[in-house]
């Protein structure tokens, strides 16, 4: 399979508590999917508030009695529907045409703002005339016998009129230069808007480019393009709003099997109302909740349903006849009860082939653990036990650069410099430290063949579901400071493993450029001082001194050099 470079977006939901982690090839696609989600979820958020003011709303209307015997009946039917949902999980998809059509991908949207509105110019005064009325002279009755008060007002009048004129001239010329202003701006506001909108036009054309490009290449049955395409398929699914709907996709291009880890609802993410009524003689409410062994049956008969519904949709969805078998491993964040800790355990397991899941009438199934049964599915007799099961088939982690490895850490002690280390013993050494990480949350450290520097030393796979996925792990055995270069590099790598995380170690510090471009990434750098720590977090000290260890690395230069 030719590699591809990945990218990613984590969506959060604060209100929700959700999160997710978007991956892929295209960049546009993924940020396409990415606010889609984001506004899914907003509008998941809507629907709740809404709920809940409406509920608000309600309480505060029932006040007398009969109001409130109306409330609980409204509460009631909310309630069954919830529970007839539940029940109903894999009925509910069967109405739903599951394939995805390109073309509504595309975005058709026009150019969001508004043209500038027309400006506003600043009207002209009128201009002032002579012959207007005020600027005749104002003649007494006894100007006729007094000629200097006669040319007096004759003179006045006229000097109004050739004030007022100088007056209105000046305006004139604010208004004009106002208004030339007025109009550039409005010109520049145009102009503006236009380079914004040929800019949002090109974005648009770019990201449709890449959906048909994208949907060229699913219709060439190109691997990477399958697994997104059943990506977009179930993140289209309808679940209620308490679900996780997290999950985890493989194709295995020459089987054409698709293996799902899909993370199940826990009992507790159930709804257990099923009826209120109101007791007029206390004025108060009282609920009633399904029991426990009610719960425990409607739980089981969910994971069933949402196992052969997950399955069932991907089959549906196949255009291009690329998915012969789906392989669906259930699983479950949950509390140990002996220990107390979060765990996430497999608690079903179904591998289905295409024919098989056409045989049923999923219509008409009444008891849907025989169903999966029928189907050779593993799970324990009671799933809501949450009994721990092993995946019929597991995510693919094969690497062929992965290598044997060698324990290094039993010999190192307080008087071991590793700083001068043998750089393959170095990385041994990081990949033993963090297999003791990993190991306990159940995850796996494997190292890659020695590459010196740069590229993949080392990859962890982290089953936690928040935490974990694929890790990328670099070693960098130095004595000077890091720099920027080999922490862009890591981030490169990130991206074209398809991995979740970065972790860069090192024996010396890092830049402050360094941590600048490290931070709002997945990466994380740990220095000399971390390193000891997590030494000593497990067992083992060591230490760390640059100046020794430059003098010893130069003399083994040497040695090199003159023993050829």
């Amino acid at each position: 399979m030719a590699a591809y470079p990945m990218y990613q977006i984590e969506v959060r939901h604060e209100r929700l508590h959700k999160y997710r982690l978007i991956r892929g090839t295209d960049k546009y696609v993924v940020e396409q999917k990415a606010s889609a989600q984001v506004r899914a979820w907003d509008e998941m958020c809507e629907r709740k508030q809404a709920i809940d003011s409406a509920r608000k709303d309600r309480e505060r209307a029932a006040q007398e009695k009969e109001s409130k015997k109306v409330l609980a009946q409204e509460q009631t039917a909310e309630a069954r529907q919830a529970l007839a949902d539940i029940e109903n999980t894999l009925k509910h998809t069967l109405d739903v045409n599951d394939r995805i059509e390109w073309d509504s991908l595309l975005d058709r949207s026009g150019f969001p703002e508004p043209l500038p509105t027309p400006p506003k110019f600043i009207n002209e005064p009128p201009e002032p005339l002579e012959s207007n009325f005020k600027y005749k002279p104002i003649h007494k009755w006894f100007h006729r016998f007094m000629q200097k008060l006669r040319e007096k007002a004759i003179k006045e009048a006229r000097d109004r009129f050739v004030t007022d004129r100088a007056n209105w001239e000046r305006a004139i010329n604010d208004i004009k230069i106002r208004n030339e202003k007025i109009a550039e701006a409005h010109t520049q506001e145009k102009e503006q808007w236009e380079s914004e909108r040929i800019i949002y036009e090109k974005k648009r054309a770019e990201k449709n480019v890449q959906i048909l490009e994208k949907k060229a290449s699913y219709l060439d049955g190109d691997p990477q393009a399958i697994l997104e395409y059943c990506d977009m398929v179930l993140s289209n699914s309808q679940y209620p709003d308490s679900f996780p709907q997290e999950w985890n996709l493989d194709y295995q291009s020459e089987t054409k099997t698709i293996v799902v880890d899909y993370f199940l609802p826990s009992p507790e993410d159930l709804p257990t109302l099923k009826e209120v009524r109101y007791v007029a003689s206390k004025d108060d409410f009282n609920e009633i909740n399904v029991n426990e062994s009610e719960l425990n049956r409607m739980y089981d008969s969910l994971l069933y349903q949402i196992s052969l519904r997950t399955i069932h949709e991907i089959f549906e969805s196949d255009q291009i006849n690329s998915i012969q078998a789906v392989v669906f491993n259930g699983w479950v964040r949950t509390i140990d009860r002996g220990t107390g800790k979060k765990i996430t355990v497999c608690v079903l397991s179904l591998q289905s082939q295409k024919q098989e899941i056409k045989d049923l009438n999923l219509e008409n199934i009444i008891d849907y653990r025989a169903c999966f049964r029928a189907l050779k599915g593993v799970g324990s007799s009671k799933l809501h036990g949450l009994t721990p099961v092993a995946p019929i088939l597991q995510l693919n982690r094969e690497d062929k650069r992965f290598v044997s490895s060698y324990s290094v850490v039993g010999e190192v002690d307080h008087s071991t410099n590793i700083a001068a280390m043998d750089w393959e013993d170095f990385e041994h050494l990081i990949r033993e430290l963090f297999e003791k990480e990993f190991s306990q949350n159940g995850g796996e450290v494997k190292i890659t063949q020695a590459s010196r520097d740069g590229g993949v030393d080392a990859v962890a796979f982290d089953p936690d579901p928040i935490r974990g996925g694929k890790i990328v792990i670099q070693a960098k055995r130095y004595t000077a400071t890091v720099g920027v270069s080999a922490v862009r590099d890591l981030y490169g790598t990130v991206m074209n493993e398809g991995a979740t995380k970065g972790i860069l170690v090192t024996t010396a510090d890092y830049g402050p450029d360094a941590y600048s471009f490290a931070k709002g990434k997945p990466l994380t750098l740990l220095n000399g001082a971390n390193l000891l720590h997590l030494l000593e977090k497990h067992g083992h000290k060591a230490k760390i001194d640059l100046k020794e260890a430059k003098q010893i690395l130069a003399d083994n230069k040497k040695e090199e050099i003159s023993n050829p």
